[in-house]
């Protein structure tokens, strides 16, 4: 069991430590922790394949991003032939395909999100049937 002690007024124990050993304002916890400004290994790949080169489609020149010169080349070896690429480009299309990882469909609703507009389109739907079928009538 935790004691509390009091120093003057201040009680200290679980969550509030003795003034003297807080940190000073200012003052990080981690001192030698990741430097600010440095970048991770995400942002330093689509960085690099955002960057444009100059390719030769046809007989003329044309500037593409490193990624899309990559995915040409890639779905060029699939057509010639290469196993090993055409593998590689049918995994990267259902990839591409799929759901978000962390479960949110691809549309950027979340489930409940999703209910409400399903709700909103079935009634929509059935008071354009009520209509047409007054039309028909008249």
């Amino acid at each position: 069991m935790t004691q509390k002690i009091t120093n003057g007024s201040y009680e200290i124990g679980f969550g509030k430590p003795p003034v003297r050993s807080r940190f000073k304002k200012g003052q990080s916890g981690n001192r030698k922790g990741r430097p600010k400004g440095a970048l991770n290994l995400a942002t330093v790949l689509d960085r690099i394949m955002r960057e444009t080169v100059v390719t030769r489609e046809y007989g003329r020149r044309r500037p593409k991003t490193k990624l899309e010169a990559m995915i040409s080349q890639l779905t060029n070896k699939a057509v010639s032939g290469d196993a090993h690429a055409t593998r590689l480009l049918c995994q990267l299309l259902r990839s591409a395909e799929e759901p978000s990882v962390a479960g949110e469909p691809t549309t950027g609703f979340s489930e409940p999100d999703l209910k409400v507009i399903d709700n909103m389109l079935k009634r929509f739907q059935a008071s354009s049937m009520e209509g047409s079928d007054e039309t028909d009538q008249g």
